[in-house]
């Protein structure tokens, strides 16, 4: 089951095959995939390496920190082999009880960092800086949810980096100008393989996680999915 939330609370509730034709939420998916493409460009420069998301960029000799730059250390390639092999030692052995991992109240990170509606671009960065993650929740005076956060959203800024006149005022900015609204929402209950489906379509590093009333209980990352594969073994997504 999703939710979808905006400005205006919350405008839809059903499966994943209502929230693949909610013409909202395809709509804001839409315009950011089209922005990733015109930021990305024909070419990138030398040292840059596109993220695991659309329009994601990541300075550095990436390909062991882009996870991290999106909420989470990257599994090394020899933990996930460790793990493989891990499992599949464990898995002949008799009586062994496979964790079956498949609803998102079991992988969900229950620490979660959200964004006042009222805070500028410059304290929205603050917070996500402070707690190592690339994106956050976005709640209003109420802590109701409202839209998602994006690092990725705040960093390309103005193209002259030495103009600090204009990255002040990119930074003065509302948290509004730039966050994902609508957005969709995971309940407790929701199938794993559900949630990597909508976050494959709606191009989203994770949901947050709410109840009925849309309190927040916790967000699923796309890391969160990837360190059950490699370092939680053995498992099973689905059933």
């Amino acid at each position: 089951m999703f939710t979808v939330y905006g400005l205006n609370g919350r405008i839809f509730t059903g499966q994943l095959e209502g929230l693949r034709q909610l013409g909202a939420v395809q709509s804001v998916a839409r315009v950011r995939a089209v922005e990733a493409v015109a930021r990305r460009g024909d070419e990138q420069p030398s040292g840059v390496t596109a993220g695991l998301i659309p329009g994601v960029i990541v300075a550095g000799p990436a390909p062991d920190t882009t996870l991290a730059a999106l909420g989470g250390a990257e599994p090394q390639p020899r933990d996930a082999l460790a793990a493989y092999a891990q499992a599949q030692a464990l898995a002949g052995r008799p009586g062994l009880e496979r964790h079956v991992l498949s609803l998102v109240e079991q992988l969900m990170s229950l620490d979660v960092h959200t964004v006042p509606l009222a805070s500028t671009l410059a304290q929205g960065l603050a917070i996500l800086g402070q707690a190592r993650v690339g994106q956050a929740p976005v709640v209003n005076e109420q802590g109701r949810l409202v839209g998602l956060l994006l690092r990725a959203d705040l960093l390309p800024g103005p193209t002259n980096f030495e103009d600090a006149q204009a990255w002040a005022a990119w930074l003065a900015r509302p948290v509004a100008a730039l966050m994902w609204s609508p957005v969709p929402a995971a309940r407790p209950d929701t199938p794993i393989r559900e949630v990597a489906q909508a976050l494959l379509d709606l191009r989203l590093p994770g949901l947050p996680v709410v109840d009925d009333r849309g309190d927040m209980l916790g967000f699923l990352s796309r890391t969160d999915i990837l360190r059950a594969l490699t370092r939680e073994a053995p498992l099973s997504l689905w059933s």
